[in-house]
């Protein structure tokens, strides 16, 4: 099991999530940020922290956001197991769902 990233931080990527993480398994890509499932631990730190409360444990998401856990997994299908987001910097790409998306309103 893992937590997901889900629509309220695309074109938000607060990041506070990023610095609450222990373990740097939070990535960012061009519009929202990424949980690594391999590297997630599953300790729940980034879910309080959220200011936009796009953060959900899994079995815990909406039925209207399953996408996203689609995207979390798969973002990584070409990066592998990087081992630290801190490292990577911004991703230049999104996983192709959330490319796809409209801008999203920012107004939070």
């Amino acid at each position: 099991m893992t937590y997901v990233i889900s629509q309220p931080c695309v074109d938000v990527k607060d990041r506070a999530c990023v610095d609450e993480c222990p373990v740097d398994c939070i990535y960012e890509g061009k519009r929202m940020l990424y949980i690594h499932p391999d590297e997630c631990v599953d300790c729940g730190a980034c879910e309080p922290v959220c200011p936009v409360e796009a953060i959900f444990y899994e079995d815990d998401l909406p039925a209207e956001s399953k996408e996203y856990y689609d995207a979390n997994v798969h973002f990584f299908d070409d990066l592998g197991s990087p081992g630290g987001a801190a490292k990577m910097g911004e991703i230049d790409h999104d996983h192709a769902f959330v490319a796809g998306l409209p801008p999203q309103n920012q107004d939070h």
